[in-house]
């Protein structure tokens, strides 16, 4: 118990700095954002109500004389009203809805193309550690050059042969927009996002299913000289039974822990590989709030990406501490 009392009290103190971070740094920047959010709002031709100058000046700093101690517990109470402001690159959308909208997509895309390489990392790995010595070790040289491709290249690689050679998929965007005005709840929609995410997909896969696959048969490898694993073979246990049981369980440990920061990490999406594709999800609208100076969107992007980041953190921590005792004795 003392285990997890610990780790939730670690992470409530994280997500309390990271929130006070995400409000000091707007603070340092040179200038007034503020003022300038609100001036490109009014050469836009937005109408600037009392309101958003209001919540404007709580979520970036205002010089109204409020000290700093209000401003910080005004930003507090709007976010725990999911008031994170109005976006000036996509006015008047407000951030909260931008946010919304580009989610899903990030989430579908990245998290399961994220969990599929690491499953064909984990027992393709533990599979090559288990057949060490054969040809099956040829596997690990060619997987890692693909994931020494900087992800740009090979996806302007994947988009020449597959979109515009062979015509196989769709060179960009998320959906077709010729056939679909907007995102609908259709099963031909469905089909239509998934042919146009398998590219994008296939990308990251390709990118990063080597690390996964040569860190898995490195553990397998030497968690194979352990004495457990002779003291199985010698008490005539099958071999598939030796390889699930005792390899792969405890050789997957270590990349638990590794899956974990890459999961977080999935919401801030493949920005790259998201620009390329011009897919609709937030790593592309995390680039458009930068080219647009757009602060309020900047800082709502970064605040959503750190309590993904945290969250999932915290599961996988209290997974880790489930299946792992060494974890809760020494945690």
């Amino acid at each position: 118990m003392k285990f997890y009392v610990r780790r939730i009290a670690f992470y409530v103190l994280t997500l309390w700095f990271a929130v006070t971070l995400n409000f000091v740094l707007p603070r340092l920047l040179p200038g007034d954002p503020a003022t300038i959010l609100l001036q490109k709002l009014s050469r836009l031709g937005g109408e600037v109500t009392p309101a958003m100058i209001r919540s404007v000046e709580l979520l970036l700093g205002t010089d109204d004389g409020a000290s700093m101690w209000t401003q910080y517990w005004s930003y507090i109470g709007s976010i725990f009203r999911g008031d994170l402001g109005v976006s000036i690159s996509n006015y008047p959308a407000p951030v909260t809805t931008l946010i919304g909208e580009a989610l899903p997509w990030t989430l579908a895309l990245v998290g399961t193309a994220t969990v599929i390489s690491f499953l064909l990392g984990i027992f393709g790995g533990a599979w090559v550690g288990w057949k060490r010595g054969t040809w099956a070790d040829n596997v690990i040289p060619a997987t890692t050059l693909l994931q020494s491709v900087p992800y740009f290249w090979l996806a302007l690689l994947l988009v020449y042969i597959f979109s515009v050679s062979l015509g196989w998929f769709p060179i960009i965007g998320g959906w077709d927009t010729w056939t679909f005005d907007n995102p609908e709840a259709s099963f031909a929609f469905f089909l239509d996002a998934l042919r146009h995410a398998t590219l994008p997909a296939i990308t990251i896969i390709l990118s990063s299913v080597g690390g996964w696959l040569l860190g898995m048969r490195n553990m397998t490898v030497s968690t194979l000289s352990e004495d457990y694993i002779t003291t199985a073979e010698a008490k005539g246990l099958r071999p598939s039974r030796i390889f699930m049981t005792y390899t792969v369980r405890n050789a997957s440990l270590p990349s638990i822990a590794g899956f974990t920061i890459a999961l977080g990490f999935v919401v801030s999406g493949s920005i790259v590989m998201e620009q390329v594709f011009t897919y609709p999800g937030l790593g592309r609208l995390m680039i458009q709030a930068v080219q647009g100076n757009d602060y309020a969107l900047m800082q709502g992007v970064f605040l959503v990406i750190t309590l993904t980041v945290l969250a999932a953190n915290f599961i996988m921590d209290m997974f880790y501490g489930f299946i792992d005792p060494r974890a809760r004795h020494n945690g």
